[in-house]
C-alpha cells in the first residue's frame, strides 16, 4: 500500500564542519537552499546527526534519498561521483550475528553506509538512494574546505538539482501512468479490482 505522504525526495547533507573537507555535504546543502527545486524536494543539513536521519526516514515520507557527503573515491581531491545504492542487495541486511558483533553506533560519526544499514536494520525503506560524493583532500581538525573540494561545490549543486528534478519527474509520472491505465481499463469495461 502506498503511503499518502510519499512521492517526496529528501536531499540530506552529512558531515562534520570541524574536520575540513568532511563539511562538503553541509556546504552543498547550505548553498542549495538558494537553488530552484521541485516542490516535492525537502533539503536538510543533518551534519553529524546520521542516526537522526535514519530515524527520520522510518516515517516512510520519502521515496528518494539523495545523500551528499565527502566520500573516499580513490581519486584526486575534488573528484565528484554519484553512486546509486541498491538497498535490496542482501549485503545491506544485517544478520542477528552481525548486529551482536558490530560495535554500538556512534551517533556523531555515521557515514552514509552506517546510516543506510541502521535504516534497514530498523525495518525502514527508501525506494531509491543516491549518494553525491566528493573525494576529500583534508580531514584534519580545521574549519573550511580545501581548495579542490571548494571548487567542486558548484558542480555538486548542479548534480543534486539534476537528480532531484529527474526523480521528481519520475515520481510524478508514476501515478499519472497508473491513473491512465485505470481509465483505459474502465473504458474497455475491464475490472481492475482484485
Amino acid at each position: 500500500m502506498s503511503n499518502p505522504n510519499s512521492g517526496r525526495i529528501l536531499v540530506a547533507g552529512i558531515g562534520n564542519i570541524f574536520l575540513g573537507d568532511d563539511a562538503f555535504g553541509v556546504e552543498v546543502i547550505r548553498r542549495l537552499r538558494d537553488a530552484v527545486l521541485p516542490p516535492a524536494v525537502d533539503v536538510s543539513d543533518y551534519g553529524i546527526r546520521g542516526m537522526h536521519l535514519a530515524y527520520d526516514l522510518l516515517d516512510g515520507r520519502h521515496d528518494v534519498l539523495v545523500l551528499v557527503d565527502a566520500l573516499p573515491l580513490d581519486e584526486p581531491p575534488g573528484t565528484l561521483a554519484v553512486v546509486q545504492v541498491d538497498l535490496d542487495d542482501p549485503g545491506w541486511t544485517l544478520r542477528p550475528a552481525d548486529v551482536l558483533a558490530a560495535p554500538a553506533a556512534d551517533a556523531h560519526a555515521m557515514d552514509p553506509e552506517s546510516v543506510l544499514r541502521l535504516l534497514r536494520s530498523l525495518g525502514g525503506r527508501v525506494d531509491r538512494v543516491f549518494v553525491v560524493g566528493c573525494q576529500p583532500a583534508v580531514l584534519d581538525e580545521r574549519m573550511g574546505l580545501s581548495a579542490p573540494v571548494a571548487a567542486a561545490i558548484d558542480e555538486a549543486i548542479r548534480m543534486v538539482v539534476g537528480i532531484a528534478a529527474e526523480e521528481a519527474a519520475r515520481l510524478t509520472a508514476v501515478p499519472e501512468r497508473r491513473e491512465s491505465a485505470l481509465r483505459v481499463a474502465a473504458d474497455r469495461g475491464v475490472s481492475t479490482d482484485a
